[in-house]
């Protein structure tokens, strides 16, 4: 086995590999006297079956089976070993010399490596980007205590409704006629007015009292299908089957709910006895925690500039031509050049990216330990069942529950590319430049939109 690579070109090289008889000889040899020994021939006894009828019958699948194996083994062999940095795998090139695997012993074989650049990342604190602090103003603070007025607010039965009222309704599906129908959808529930879209029948859920009587086009009422479904009590793919959107709905009872009182009850409930006096000290804690909770959103903001300011800075080159015929021949479903072409500034800078973070773990020694894996599974577990009102596990379970969900490849790679997400994070922060930026939340995701 023999294997020399091209000197670089356009950060593309050729990989050349001979294989003799000598490489495969003695496996393929031993392959076929194993399939003798089990070998079930018309007019041979088991295992008796003549050599030379074994290798008729499968000894150049067996070579091509045994070439191509330690064709890869000794390939990626090559490539670890000598450090070659490659994009993509490599890539056979097409050889006009037919191979005859039934006469042929030796053989050449020749393969187009894509080459990752050398290139570096510095970042230091002339590299200049804005952090936005996003603050909770009054009338998002407005907002907040009105839903937790809602949430521990108490719901009563009312004669006449009002815009924002729940009705509890009998619903029955109608015929052309308007009549309803014998074997249609029929069922009862409660119609929340905020999920109405069409503001006109909106509208005429205002002013009902008990036993009114509706009759609505329930798609044009309910854009939301699973909403609707719920609803009338049918799976979301009957929404689109409706043989009729005609629904009557007879008027059961109106819910009304009247907010709790911003008041020290209502901040005993919510904070603890004792702990907020006021509403200045409520709307204060209010505030706190909302912009506690931003901090994430801020952060994946830094990280979404910080991608785009390094794609911008740091310049070099990939090998475009093998990758986009590379991207074509490994697609699991058929795929043209042209729609590569289309979708590949996309991809390129995808890739990119991954290079410049690469460099980053590689210059600041980012690493995750497999103790940093456990202990972040564990710490998520332990949030969770808080989460749902159970009680947190001993040590012991935990690790044996974290142990069970680390042996699946998919939640591995999500722990591990938090922690990145989170070291990589920090080594931002303590790099670049941050300018603080104070800005309002309806602000921070309008910039979030645009950008």
């Amino acid at each position: 086995m023999k294997i020399t690579q091209s000197k670089t070109k356009d950060l593309m090289a050729t990989l050349t590999v001979e294989v003799v008889e000598k490489d495969y000889r003695e496996n393929v040899d031993k392959i076929l006297k194993d399939y003798r020994k089990t070998a079930v021939m018309p007019g041979f006894r088991k295992g008796k079956t003549p050599m030379s009828i074994i290798n008729k019958k499968y000894k150049t699948a067996v070579t091509v089976e045994e070439v191509n194996k330690i064709l890869q083994d000794e390939m990626y062999k090559h490539i670890s070993e000598n450090k070659v940095n490659v994009l993509g795998s490599p890539m056979p090139k097409k050889n006009e010399k037919v191979i005859d695997w039934e006469k042929d012993n030796d053989f050449n074989f020749e393969f187009e490596i894509g080459l990752a650049p050398d290139f570096d990342v510095k970042i230091t604190k002339k590299d200049k980007l804005n952090y936005y602090n996003i603050r909770a103003d009054e009338t998002l603070l407005n907002q907040y205590c009105n839903d937790i007025a809602k949430r521990y607010g108490k719901m009563g039965n009312i004669d006449i409704s009002e815009e924002g009222d729940l009705v509890f309704c009998n619903i029955e599906q109608l015929d052309v006629d308007g009549e309803v129908m014998k074997n249609g959808i029929k069922n009862e529930a409660t119609v929340s007015m905020d999920f109405i879209a069409d503001k006109k029948i909106k509208k005429q859920f205002v002013g009902l009292k008990p036993d009114d009587i509706l009759k609505i086009n329930v798609n044009k009422a309910f854009t939301n299908h699973s909403d609707l479904g719920a609803m009338l009590n049918v799976k979301h793919e009957a929404i689109h089957n409706l043989n009729s959107e005609e629904f009557q709905f007879t008027i059961k009872s109106i819910n009304r709910l009247t907010p709790a009182e911003l008041n020290t009850e209502l901040f005993d409930k919510v904070y603890g006895e004792g702990n907020v006096k006021t509403l200045k000290a409520f709307r204060d804690k209010i505030k706190e925690e909302a912009e506690i909770s931003f901090v994430a959103e801020s952060d994946r903001m830094l990280k979404n500039d910080v991608v785009t300011y390094l794609l911008e800075k740091t310049n070099f080159d990939i090998p475009d031509d093998f990758l986009k015929r590379w991207l074509v021949q490994t697609s699991e479903k058929p795929i043209t050049l042209e729609q590569i072409e289309s979708e590949y500034d996309r991809y390129s800078k995808s890739l990119k990216w991954q290079l410049i973070e690469n460099k980053i773990n590689e210059n600041f020694d980012i690493k995750i330990e497999q103790e940093e894996i456990l202990a972040h599974a564990k710490t998520l577990i332990s949030g969770q069942m808080i989460q749902y009102g159970q009680p947190v596990l001993d040590d012991e379970k935990l690790n044996e529950i974290a142990d069970n969900i680390l042996k699946k490849e998919e939640e591995r790679k999500k722990i591990m590319d938090q922690l990145y997400d989170q070291k990589s994070l920090t080594v931002y922060k303590d790099n670049f430049k941050l300018v603080d930026n104070d800005i309002s939340y309806d602000d921070f995701v309008k910039l979030a939109s645009e950008k």
